[in-house]
């Protein structure tokens, strides 16, 4: 059963530009994992201040090996500093209907 995992990121509203920038210039970097069926970006526009960012997986076990192998490696080698503030990590199941 496919799952989604949501990161809800708090991004102050003058760094929601720097962050956007920052998931285009990886944009496909995930692509090639295995069990990964899709990923969005969803901006803020009514009702909600963070950004959302929406990957499918084929398993969980799909989502936790991407997730322990990119733990290892995240901004290595970068001086930026981290656009968010504060991040909420959701999972659900997919409902086939």
């Amino acid at each position: 059963m496919s799952i989604v995992v949501i990161n809800a990121l708090k991004v102050p509203a003058e760094a929601g530009p720097e962050l956007e920038k920052r998931f285009a210039a990886r944009k496909n970097s995930v692509d090639s994992s295995p069990g990964f069926e899709g990923f969005k970006l969803l901006r803020p526009v009514a009702g909600e201040d963070r950004y959302f960012v929406f990957t499918q997986w084929a398993t969980r076990g799909d989502f936790e090996n991407w997730r322990d192998q990119r733990s290892e490696a995240a901004h290595a080698g970068s001086d930026k500093k981290p656009v968010a503030q504060g991040a909420d990590l959701m999972e659900f199941e997919i409902v086939e209907l």
